[in-house]
């Protein structure tokens, strides 16, 4: 037993080297490069002095309404994602035949096929007042004049929306495929709707695969330059453009890894916060089925008795 466990730790040290390596350290050397400054108009960064002045000069007015628009727009476009994600998801995993599913999967991926800024571009065009979408909207009565949707915050949205839907609809696809149908159909038949049966059975025994993605698409958006900065322009900056100008543009690395630290622990506490809240609202549901079932009820034996004491609590 001891040279089987020694053996599994062996084959963990690639994966623990790559992890170490790629993300670790580079995130260590922004932390470390946060506390610097800029020395010199030529100089990049410079940490023989140490402070936190560049955490000051970070939350600036400025980045501090970047940072606002940037958290409404991570929070609408995972909301949007998984409003349009859940039901492909739930139309793929219980409404198409299973010889189907893997051309329908996909489709989903087609995007990844395709450069990420290509794609946004593609929506620039698209969005665009002289594009064929104005045209067509003004051909047909909708609208009097060109579109004027181009770099705006609802271009931006539009354009993470379609970048990131498909993390969402992946996860979501594999926790729907894995709720058995015995669980579904013992819900009906003990007298839950459709609409009962999604809510108490199907997306309780999903939640591995909600929140799966929506951190898959909640934590790269917020990080998202690209898409802001192909459709937003000045009215759709986010935080990622602020980063990304502050090292490539003012080369100045010190106040571009504070923002960026600053980015990351915002982005940790939005999601310790959801999470609470979510586990605060779940917290009276749980307290009823413990109430309902008693904690000395000997677990179920059938795959569908959960699903029987949920409907009847």
């Amino acid at each position: 037993m001891p040279r089987s466990r020694s053996t599994g730790a062996y084959l963990a040290v690639p994966a623990w080297a790559w992890l170490a390596t790629f993300f670790v350290a580079p995130v260590a050397m922004v932390v470390w490069f946060s506390f610097g400054y800029k020395p010199g108009v030529f100089g990049t960064h410079a940490n023989d002095i140490l402070s936190f002045d560049r955490y000051v000069e970070a939350m600036s007015p400025t980045f501090f309404a970047t940072f606002q628009n940037t958290l409404g727009v991570g929070i609408l476009g995972t909301v949007i994602c998984f409003a349009v994600g859940a039901p492909v998801a739930y139309w793929m995993a219980f409404k198409v035949k299973p010889e189907r599913r893997g051309i329908l999967i996909a489709l989903v991926l087609v995007p990844f096929w395709t450069n990420f800024l290509v794609r946004t571009i593609g929506w620039q065009v698209i969005l665009a007042p002289e594009g064929w979408l104005s045209g067509l909207l003004q051909g047909i009565g909708v609208i009097d004049g060109p579109l004027e949707l181009l770099y705006t915050r609802t271009a931006v949205v539009i354009g993470v929306v379609y970048n990131y839907l498909p993390l969402m609809i992946l996860p979501l696809f594999v926790a729907f495929d894995r709720v058995g149908p015995a669980l579904r159909e013992a819900s009906k038949d003990l007298g839950a709707n459709k609409i009962s049966t999604f809510f108490r059975v199907t997306l309780p025994l999903s939640r591995p695969g909600v929140i799966a993605g929506v951190l898959l698409v909640f934590i790269p958006l917020m990080g998202d330059y690209i898409t802001a900065t192909v459709l937003g322009g000045a009215k759709g900056n986010m935080v990622g453009q602020l980063v990304a100008s502050q090292f490539q543009t003012a080369q100045n690395w010190a106040l571009g890894s504070a923002m960026a630290v600053l980015l990351m622990l915002v982005i940790t506490l939005t999601i310790g916060v959801a999470a609470l809240i979510l586990w605060l609202v779940a917290l009276p549901f749980r307290s009823a089925n413990t109430l309902v079932l008693g904690p000395e009820q000997a677990p179920a034996t059938d795959a569908a008795a959960p699903v029987r004491e949920e409907v009847r609590a």
